[in-house]
């Protein structure tokens, strides 16, 4: 089990508890995925979990995992690309309506909410609308990304234990 940790949300201190064997081998399994797929000259990179992240100076969030793109043009500019929250059983509403809704202020590209208690992966981002669900992944449904080739990690597999 890791340790707790702690995230600003809009100026206040949100102490989240230490997150389960279960929670955090779904962590390692969606980064060994994302690692493995990621291309080698890509622009997207991949941050260590729950890294944090500066949204501004009063909010500070730290998802379970988080790609950021590099903006070649740009020195030192990194823009977050997707985020991947590993839900906890009864603190749901912080990831599911809170952060989401930073994300989609963000108009974040990518974001994938990964529900243990059902089995499934909620992949929202930006659409013709705004931010939306673009599916909900379950059984052998393959969770992909059009930036990470061959990355075709089922439900099942990604489930397997849990």
């Amino acid at each position: 089990m890791s340790e707790a940790y702690e995230e600003l949300i809009q100026g206040e201190a949100v102490h989240r508890r230490p997150p389960s064997a279960d929670h955090e081998l779904l962590v390692a399994r969606l980064h060994s995925q994302v690692r493995r797929w990621l291309p080698l000259n890509s622009a997207l990179s991949l941050l260590p979990p729950r890294s944090e992240l500066v949204l501004d100076e009063h909010t500070r969030l730290r998802p379970d995992l988080a790609i950021v793109r590099d903006d070649p043009g740009v020195t030192g500019s990194a823009q977050l690309y997707l985020v991947a929250e590993v839900l906890l059983p009864g603190d749901h509403h912080l990831d599911t309506v809170i952060k989401k809704q930073f994300w989609a202020d963000l108009r974040l590209t990518r974001l994938w909410m990964v529900d243990p208690r059902y089995l499934n992966v909620e992949v929202y981002g930006c659409g013709e609308f705004g931010f939306t669900l673009f599916d909900i992944l379950a059984h052998h449904h393959p969770l992909t990304d059009p930036h990470l080739p061959g990355l075709k990690c089922s439900m099942d597999e990604l489930f397997t234990g849990i």
